[in-house]
């Protein structure tokens, strides 16, 4: 037995990391490298030396420059039917062929791999097809190992899984692709930027141009990650200047591409005969047809490959070597295979083959990996075998009459097994060691040969055993590889009470090290650590609420100054949210819940002689009103009636304000005959006009509500007398309905009387049935029911049920989860919430969660100006605290905060005082728990308040689940409460001496969560789509259940928030009846029918009519009616929109069609920041043309005032004229003709009406001015301040918060009506609308942000009727918007280091020990990923285990759980995980002070070069700074001007160290992936991931030899069976780079979770991924404009990520000069001054 040496394992992740660098084509640095043919690359480099290719260049180079500014985005959105996409095949293909862990040959490894892939995609909702082009084949022909491989791939996937796979399209030019993109309108496609070489690349390369050419986004496969809930990827969006950029070329791109597949055709076919030795390929393909035919019966299609694949090639390579023995004599270095030794090399094959077939994955999994390769000679053998096994696979595709199995097909060889079994013959067999085959192995081995030596016509191929004849060696040496030890497993032993509650169960099955281990005995000794004084020095310490810039408790006169114009600005902010709704609260508890509940109680009682005397003054005070209210009335009739007659629309809202504040039903209702007898009165007047104008429903209409409102208010109360109905008779006998006069009650009209009145009025019919109308013309006015008793609990309006709901649940001190749609109303829970708290008494505070920065600044000002109250000193009502402001957040009673701020403060060990004083917190947009960025925060507060809660949200998908999950939260509350109450003296661990304070109530305590769903928004939405046809913009209206398909229908139902508008009910019910003539039920669902002879159609009636229809077509589809079902929804859809250049350039004109249809105010979302500044600059540039045309010439205006100014100086210059008189006539004369001049210019200047559209009436100009002013320092103010005077503004991130509220109020108070923005306003923002309108499809116009924008359209109170404008999207994304539910809440992996750290910290430094012990325990125990996953629970308990491990390891934490030295950096910096653990690292290892030498010292102040600060940037901003490129960037021509763009690398010893960090951190997680193995479920580990195709076979053949290649069963427990087919193990894990493609699956563990910082990134293809220079290259030039330009980063993105940056440098800064003993330390004076610098660069610009 040879003694060559066996491999353990593969390389290191450095040696992988290294070959990686050097793949070319599918090859690494092993023997893959000859699979690309020498001759080949000659070939290619022909092609390129012969052919224009300036073209290809312009195509590469407009990709490349596209790089820079590709999105890292969330790809998959939650849509119930996903953003349909396509994936190119070939780009899959040669992607996972390079995978670092895969080792060539290993098939069933690398289908592993895809699968893996797709059902990623596919369990997080993901639909998509893949694309195979058929012409991309000629690309592999040189490497017959990847065409055999793509083949297999393409039947595997068709055959074996449900994925959708076409293969029919020759190219992308193929006029049938084109028809296939325009039919299914994909949104985006997956491809590779770089192919195996470079005319694959230049294929891609035409591909990626061509798809954004048809506005069809690009995503690249390199540089994809994956979490557990999201997909991001690099995207590439789709502009016009791609389609400009390829129709300029297609001519010259069709004429390259032609060439390009003409010479790949001639050069493989040469290449194929020279490796088949056939006259043709036809031939090949000939005989390979022959043998399928013969194997019709049963066999196993791996059996069947390999039986046709070896006899084929076994024939090929004799007549190969027989033509090149003829020809040529060979010289022995480059001599082939003899006949004898392909024979041998073949039935080692057959017998891999059938070990394939028999043995088990587990067995199989324990393969030996050997430091041996093929020889060359091999190789190019092995070559011809991959050729023949293709041209095999490609007949069957064909071979459609087969009834086979395909299942084998992803395991037809193994190249390690195979190789495995030569070295076994070559280097181990011998007398003394010859191991049995096993008699089942022995069998099928005798027929597999069998068959082959029948289908070898011309070769003898000899008996099946000896198994080898010659003593030729196919292998040859290759070098060793270093082997790592696995890191022994075993945990720290810790005394602390947190790790035995949460993790206790689990740690008996984990062993732990000895007390004399080294790893224990070497245990880093650090002080203790605590958040309120150094630990040497004894100063106070500040946390990160102390950090956060405030104006507190001052005596300088500027600050408060600037706390008088705040607290002005925030009344007046208030105000125009709400208008003046200033309330006084008075201190006194349960008032309220006490007085609406006795109000309740009916039990009779005596009056006291008070109470009959305040009930007596009360009735005379409301006749006296009554009085007042007809004086009232008498005044305003006349002008009412006037105002009507004028515009009928504006001067009934005229009438509806003076309804509203009337207090008299009786006068209301006179005022409402007036109005009736005057609508009357127009409508006779404008029918005597028909035939010269068309009628204008909207007197009818308006004539039928006052009818509607009469009938409905005040029947009831017998205000209306016999005189009135008679009059409602006449109007309804008028209008047509005959149906509704005749059922009024009082009617007593004789026959002569009818005749005369419908003579009278003949043309005053309406032409259409009485419901028919109600329905159609005036949906949108049907009454809704409303409520009309008041609430004694709140004021200003009467809330609905579900809103008395609420009350009741604050009232009860409940928890209650509220889903509603936007502007329902929800949001008054929480001001009745606010104002209970502070009515209870002084100490109790509300919290007031929102997601965002400007929400927050809302929320407070609403709570300023709603609510006063006199208060103990030192106390206020409200208080604000955010990243980086704060204003009396603790001595406030209303908090109003974001996510991470409540975070820092319940986490604070000395601010639990505060934390129990909180009565209530109200989550606002709670839906953000889904979100990509903080939704982990969320969870935890959630999970960590003990008071009762309120979460709000419109767009929540599975309440019921989010609602049972806060239940058991709260159960647990319930549960550790009541044991602390028994046992008091361990909650009052407080500060000695201190005096617990009594609140003055006490809350009683509630667990209960409700969940309160309202479905029905108060108006209705109508969507439309616009195109531009014949120089006009279109508009057409888009029925919702055009978006819908009897497919859909099917598998999902009616979308739950999918409704209709009543017009929209009966348009759906004309649409019925057209698409099935003899519908059995049309007559019955005829609105004439349905509603009879209903004189007032409500809202809940065309609701219900909605609802019969609904069933009625579902019922069709249930009874097989689905051609008629699906032609009404083909009815139903709208034409085709136009080209996005149309679109764009006429969008001045859209926004001048929705002001003249009355549409304005409107939202316009874009998800561009540049062109959300360009749409709103364009508009108003539109107007100012306009103007210019209508108004005196510019040069007539200049000429004037110059002429004033020349007058100006002159009466100047008399003025110092001591001689001239006061009452000279020349003063008099140039004053009047000065004066003259300046009016005239007024004149001229003014904006017409028609070239603005803001709304002058809205605003006072000293409000108008004030709020200009608070704004003047925002940048681009001049631009925001000339918009905003055109009644135009834009609204986005990058806008400054003074800007963004300058556009917010004065769009509210209704001066500007146009608004272009992001996503922005999405998230609550208080900005409803006439009008919202989507300009440009996006990656993040997904089903969420859809709802949230939508929402706005439609302000309950001053519109009826929402509308939706579609403006250049797709017709298939607007369908998937409507019908798309919107996304359900799972959860985010939820802990990490730092938390863990920051709650070690919380329960080691609590002041109150048992508080805090239940609330860190609560975010462990209560995770939302968890809840109700077993499995998922215990892993989390590990990952906390083995991160604890590495916090006691590196001296942030002790034995006993307590925080030690730097523990207080590392949190404050807890954003930026694990950068701020590096940065402890680089400081502790003294690098730091190594670099920062000072040049200049003066005093107790040093002074550090540019030099020294510029590599404290560079190395800082690696740390927190990082922004990754696509790696294909590197390879871009465009010239940058001012920035570097592509970071420099780390300095060598910073480099060194953040290695050794990254060492450790693996090692420790990699234990904590070893132990967390055994949860894994080894069912589905046998199985591959998509196709569930089973490898876990349990009959285990007995063979010595098999037993003996398979013998490595260590060091395989964590990593996935298929995995370690290419000789992977556990040491792979030790490597974060790898992880992902090792581990085990269903784990659930990704490498995100994994605290490593990376030195270098690497995308799927081994390219570095190089980063974003943006912090350094702005700290060299200080321009934003830069940024822009080179670094490809929006101005104002770039100003809030270097504002981050510069957040992030204070932190530091501050932290390092209270934890350092000496003040005058280089690092700390260092760090201050590189953050003051930084900030004063910043505050330039």
């Amino acid at each position: 037995m040879s003694s060559t040496p066996i491999m353990a394992s593969k390389a290191s992740v450095v040696q992988k990391e290294e070959a990686s660098l050097q793949i070319s084509g599918v090859t690494k640095k092993t023997e893959q490298g000859s699979l690309l043919d020498i001759s080949h690359e000659c070939y290619l480099h022909d092609f390129q030396k012969t052919t224009q290719s300036s073209c290809m260049a312009q195509i590469t180079d407009s990709i490349c420059k596209e790089m820079p500014g590709a999105e890292y985005v969330s790809l998959l959105n939650d849509y119930v039917e996903s953003e349909f996409f396509l994936i190119d095949g070939d780009s899959l293909l040669i992607s996972y062929a390079r995978e670092i862990t895969l080792q060539h040959g290993q098939n069933l490894h690398f289908f592993y791999l895809v699968e893996r892939f797709l059902l990623d995609l596919t369990t997080k909702g993901a639909k998509y097809i893949i694309i195979f082009l058929k012409d991309a084949e000629y690309f592999y022909l040189g490497i017959p190992d990847l065409l055999s491989l793509r083949t297999a791939l393409i039947i595997h996937l068709r055959k074996n899984t449900e994925a959708v796979i076409h293969t029919e399209f020759k190219s992308c030019l193929d006029p049938s692709w084109q028809s296939f993109l325009k039919d299914n309108n994909p949104y985006f496609l997956i491809i590779s930027d770089e192919g195996l070489n470079e005319l694959q690349t230049h294929f891609l390369h035409i591909f990626i141009i061509q798809t954004l050419s048809k506005r069809i986004n690009v995503v690249l496969i390199s540089g994809q990650k994956s979490d557990a809930v999201r997909v991001y990827g690099y995207h590439i969006h789709s502009l016009y200047r791609h389609q400009l950029f390829f129709q300029k070329r297609e001519g010259k791109v069709k004429h390259y591409y032609e060439a390009l597949i003409k010479y790949l055709k001639e050069a493989n076919t040469k290449i194929c005969i020279s490796l088949s030795g056939c006259p043709s390929l036809n031939a090949l393909t000939a005989k390979v047809h022959t043998q399928l035919i013969k194997f019709q019966e049963k066999i196993d299609l791996r059996y069947v490959v390999c039986i046709i694949t070896c006899s084929l090639v076994l024939e090929m390579h004799k007549q190969v070597s027989e033509s090149q023995n003829t020809s040529t004599k060979l010289s022995n270095e480059n001599s082939a295979l003899t006949l004898e030794e392909a024979i041998d090399l073949i039935k080692m094959y057959c017998l891999c083959v059938v070990f394939l077939h028999h043995l088990p994955l587990s067995q199989r999994a324990q393969v030996r990996v050997v430091d041996v390769c093929w020889k060359k000679e091999t190789l190019k053998f092995i070559r011809q075998h991959k050729l023949c096994e293709f041209y095999v696979l490609q007949h069957l595709t064909s071979e459609t009459s087969w009834n086979m199995d395909f299942s084998t097909l992803p395991d037809l060889s193994d190249n390690l097994l195979w190789k495995n079994i030569a070295f076994y013959y070559e280097s181990e067999k011998g007398q003394e060691f010859d191991l049995d085959l096993g008699s089942t192995i022995h069998g099928d081995f005798e027929l597999l040969w069998k068959h082959i030596a029948a289908l070898s016509e011309t070769c003898n191929v000899g008996p099946s055993f000896p198994l080898r004849r010659t003593s030729s060696h196919f292998l040859e040496q290759q070098p060793c590889l270093h082997n790592e030890a696995f890191p022994k497993p075993g945990l720290i032993p810790m005394m602390n009470v947190i790790v035995d509650e949460f993790a206790g169960d689990i740690l008996r099955k984990i062993p732990f090290l000895k007390s004399d281990d080294p790893v224990i005995t070497s245990l880093k000794k650090q002080k203790d650590f605590d958040e309120l004084k150094h630990w040497h020095s004894g100063r106070p310490l500040s946390d990160d609420y102390d950090r956060v810039r405030s104006e507190g408790a001052t005596k300088d006169a500027w600050v408060l100054r600037s706390q008088q114009k705040l607290q002005t600005f925030l009344r007046f902010y208030g105000q125009s949210l709400e208008g003046n709704l200033s309330k006084t609260i008075v201190t006194h508890p349960e008032t309220s819940k006490k007085a609406y509940t006795d109000s309740k109680k009916t039990n009779k009682y005596q009056k006291t002689k008070a109470e009959i005397i305040i009930e007596e003054n009360q009735k005379r005070k409301r006749a006296e009103e009554e009085k007042k209210e007809e004086h009232r009335w008498g005044t305003l009739s006349t002008s009412v009636e006037r105002k009507i007659k004028e515009d009928v629309v504006s001067g009934m809202k005229y009438l509806e304000e003076f309804l509203k504040k009337c207090q008299s039903e009786s006068v209301k209702c006179r005022a409402e005959m007036t109005a009736l007898n005057v609508c009357f009165g127009l409508w006779k007047e404008h029918c005597k006009a028909e035939g010269k104008t068309d009628k204008n429903l909207n007197i009818a209409v308006e004539l039928m509500r006052r009818i509607h409102s009469l009938i409905t208010n005040y029947d009831d109360q017998d205000l209306l007398k016999e005189n009135d109905f008679h009059q409602i008779w006449k109007c309804l006998w008028s209008l047509g309905f005959d149906n509704l006069a005749g059922s009024l009650k009082y009617i007593k009209v004789s026959e002569d009387e009818k005749k005369e009145v419908k003579k009278k009025h003949s043309k005053c019919a309406v032409g259409v049935g009485s419901s028919r109308f109600q329905l159609q013309f005036m949906g949108h006015y049907l009454i809704r029911e409303e409520r009309k008793d008041p609430d004694p609990r709140v004021q200003h309006f009467i809330p609905d049920t579900w809103q008395r709901e609420l009350l009741d649940v604050v009232d009860n001190n409940e928890s209650a989860i509220i889903v509603a749609p936007t502007s329902s109303g929800k949001t008054y829970a929480s001001y009745y919430c606010m104002e209970k708290i502070l009515r209870d008494g002084n100490d109790g505070v509300l919290v007031y969660v929102a997601p965002t920065k400007a929400l927050v600044n809302q929320v407070w000002a609403t709570v300023y100006n709603r609510f006063n109250k006199v208060l103990p000193p030192g106390l206020t009502i409200s208080g604000v605290f955010t990243r980086d402001y704060r204003h009396d957040a603790l001595n406030c009673q209303i908090l109003v905060t974001v996510p991470q701020c409540l975070e820092i403060l319940l986490l604070s060990p000395h601010r639990q005082e505060w934390a129990k004083k909180i009565r209530y917190v109200i989550f606002d947009e709670v839906h953000c728990l889904g979100g990509e960025i903080g939704a982990e925060v969320w969870e935890h507060l959630l999970v960590m308040i003990r008071c009762p809660f309120l979460a709000l949200s419109a767009t929540i998908s599975n309440p019921n689940h989010l609602a049972e999950w806060l239940q058991s939260v709260k159960r647990y509350w319930q549960h550790t409460e009541a044991a602390m109450s028994k046992n008091p003296g361990t909650s009052a661990t407080c500060k000695k001496g201190a005096k617990e304070k009594k609140s003055a109530t006490v809350q009683n305590t509630s667990y209960k969560v409700r969940l309160v769903v309202y479905g029905e928004r108060y108006n209705d939405l109508e969507k439309h789509i616009c195109s531009f046809r014949d120089d006009d913009i279109i508009i057409h209206h888009y029925h919702p259940y055009a978006a819908l398909t009897v497919n859909h229908l099917e598998r999902y139902g009616f979308p739950s928030d999918l409704s209709l508008s009543p017009r929209e009910a009966v348009i759906l019910y004309d649409t019925m009846v057209e698409a099935r003539r003899n519908w059995p039920r049309a007559k019955e669902l005829d609105p004439e029918e349905f509603f009879k002879d209903k004189m007032v159609i409500t809202k809940a009636d065309a609701r219900h009519y909605e609802k019969q229809l609904k069933e009625e077509l579902e019922f069709w589809i249930k009874c097989g009616n689905i051609q008629e079902a699906n032609h009404v929804l083909m009815l139903l859809k709208p034409p085709p929109t136009c080209s996005e250049v149309e679109m764009m350039r006429n969008f001045p004109e859209f926004v001048e069609k929705l002001r003249q249809m009355g549409k304005l105010p409107a939202l316009f979302f874009i998800f561009n920041i540049k062109r959300v500044e360009a749409l709103a600059e364009a508009v108003c540039s539109s107007l100012e043309m306009k103007q210019s045309i209508v108004q005196t010439q510019s040069s007539e205006k200049e000429r004037l005032a110059k002429k004033g100014q020349k007058i100006e100086k002159a009466l100047r210059d008399l003025s110092d004229d001591i001689k001239l008189t006061p009452k000279d006539d020349k003063i008099f004369i140039w004053e009047a003709e000065l004066d003259s001049i300046k009016k005239y210019l007024e004149k001229i200047s003014e904006i017409p009406p028609d070239c603005t559209y803001a709304n002058e009436q809205a605003i006072d100009h000293q409000s108008l001015m004030k709020i200009f002013d608070r704004a003047k320092r925002v940048r681009k103010y001049e631009i925001l301040k000339k918009l905003a005077l055109r009644g135009i503004g834009y609204h986005h991130t990058s806008v400054e918060q003074k800007g963004r509220q300058m556009v917010e109020m004065l769009f509210r108070k209704g001066f500007i009506q146009v608004v272009t923005a992001t996503g922005t306003l999405a998230l609550g923002v208080n900005m409803p609308c006439k009008s919202v309108v989507f300009l440009q499809n996006s990656v993040y116009l997904d089903a969420l942000n859809y709802r949230q924008m939508s929402g706005r359209a439609g302000r309950r109170g001053h519109d009826f009727l929402g509308h939706v404008f579609f403006y250049d999207i797709p017709l298939p994304k607007i369908q998937k918007l409507i019908k798309s539910n919107v996304p359900e809440l799972r959860g985010q992996f939820p802990l990490s280091v730092s938390l863990i750290l920051r709650l070690m910290l919380l329960a080691s430094k609590a002041d109150d020990k048992e508080d805090a012990k239940a609330k860190v325990l609560s975010v462990f125990k209560h995770s939302l990923l968890s809840f109700k996953q077993p499995r998922i629970q215990e892993i989390l308990k590990l990952y906390f285990l083995f991160s604890l491990q590495f916090l006691v390891k590196e001296g942030y934490v002790d034995r006993d759980g307590n925080t030690t030295g730097f523990s207080g950096l590392v949190t404050h910096l807890h954003y930026h995980e694990p950068s701020n653990i590096v940065l402890v690292e680089f400081l502790v290892k003294g690098l730091f002070h190594k670099l920062c030498q000072p040049t200049k010292i003066t005093g107790k102040t040093k002074v550090f070069s540019q030099d020294v600060m510029e590599k404290m940037v560079l190395i800082l901003a690696h740390l927190f700074g990082r922004r990754y490129l696509p790696a294909a960037v590197v390879n871009s021509e465009k010239k940058f001007y001012q920035s570097k763009v592509f970071m420099e690398d780390l300095p060598e010893d910073f480099a060194a160290a953040l290695h050794e960090y990254n060492c450790k951190i693996e090692e420790n997680f990699a234990q904590f992936l070893l132990i967390a193995s055994s949860l894994a479920d080894m069912h589905q580990e046998y199985q591959l991931p998509f196709s569930k195709i089973d490898f876990s076979s349990k009959n285990q053949p007995e063979s010595q030899l098999a037993a003996h290649i398979m013998s490595c069963d260590t060091g395989r427990k964590a990593v996935s069976p298929f995995v370690c087919l290419s000789g992977n193990t556990d040491l792979d894990l030790l490597h974060a780079g790898t992880v992902n493609s090792v581990i085990l699956r269903t784990i659930g563990i990704t490498a995100s979770d994994i605290p490593v910082l990376h030195s270098k990134m690497y995308d799927n293809q081994g390219r570095i991924m190089p980063l974003n220079s943006y912090v350094l290259d702005f700290y060299k030039h200080g321009s934003l404009v830069a940024m822009e330009q080179d670094n490809a980063i929006n101005e104002g993105e770039a100003y809030n990520l270097l504002k981050d940056f510069c957040l992030t440098l204070q932190v530091i800064s501050v932290s390092l000069s209270e934890l350092c003993d000496n003040e005058d330390d280089d690092v700390v004076q260092a760090f201050e001054q590189l953050s003051c610098s930084y900030r004063e660069k910043l505050n330039k610009v």
